[in-house]
């Protein structure tokens, strides 16, 4: 297990070995700007599998997706609107998920057998970095067991994880603090499905 302290300095390299563990289907913890993510290679059921087994978290419960640019979102969503495509624009990267309508490269256990999927784009660089590197989006739920809070808090993450994945990148505080807004356009319309720091309001002084 590796322990990677990125709080003053990246190191690309390891990032490099970072993004090939979750390729070849091990577990991560890494920091994004709302809380820490626990990942694996989205597009691997065996390795989500393992996020769901290390959180345990019940498998009804889909998983969003990280993804480093618009190209890896046209790789795993399909019928993308001008509305969403309008969010994307304005608010990718960012502490933003948006439900799209998936396509079939995207293993069921990711969407809990639904015909959508959460995608996000992080602003964290360390992140970023790591899902360009990987190639692949990255089934990301935050770092806690299921039924504590979101994790932002080192000490407690190391405590909850520790030999139960293969690397922690430690980045200091999340700067939000709290998940991402997630939203879902339904016939034009944006609703929010749950309320992080962006608002609907800003959403649609932005997109209209």
């Amino acid at each position: 297990m590796k322990y990677l302290d990125f709080k003053n300095s990246i190191d690309e390299k390891e990032i490099s070995e970072c993004a090939r563990i979750l390729v070849n289907g091990g577990v991560g913890i890494y920091p994004t700007e709302t809380v820490y993510g626990i990942g694996a290679n989205g597009l691997n059921s065996e390795s989500v599998r393992k996020v769901f087994e290390v959180k345990h978290r019940p498998l009804n419960k889909p998983i969003n997706l990280l993804v480093s640019d618009i190209a890896m979102i046209e790789a795993v969503a399909k019928e993308i609107t001008e509305v969403e495509y309008k969010i994307i624009k304005n608010f990718f990267p960012g502490p933003i998920t948006l439900i799209l309508k998936k396509k079939e490269c995207v293993p069921d256990i990711v969407t809990s057998n639904g015909d959508t999927v959460g995608v996000r784009m992080p602003e964290e660089q360390i992140t970023l970095k790591l899902i360009k590197e990987a190639g692949v989006p990255l089934a990301t739920p935050s770092a806690n067991i299921t039924g504590k809070k979101s994790g932002t808090n080192f000490d407690e993450i190391i405590a909850d994880f520790d030999g139960k994945v293969d690397f922690f990148i430690d980045n200091g505080p999340s700067r939000i603090g709290k998940p991402s807004t997630i939203v879902k356009v339904e016939n034009e319309q944006v609703k929010i499905l749950r309320q992080g720091s962006i608002t609907l309001q800003e959403i649609l002084e932005k997109i209209n």
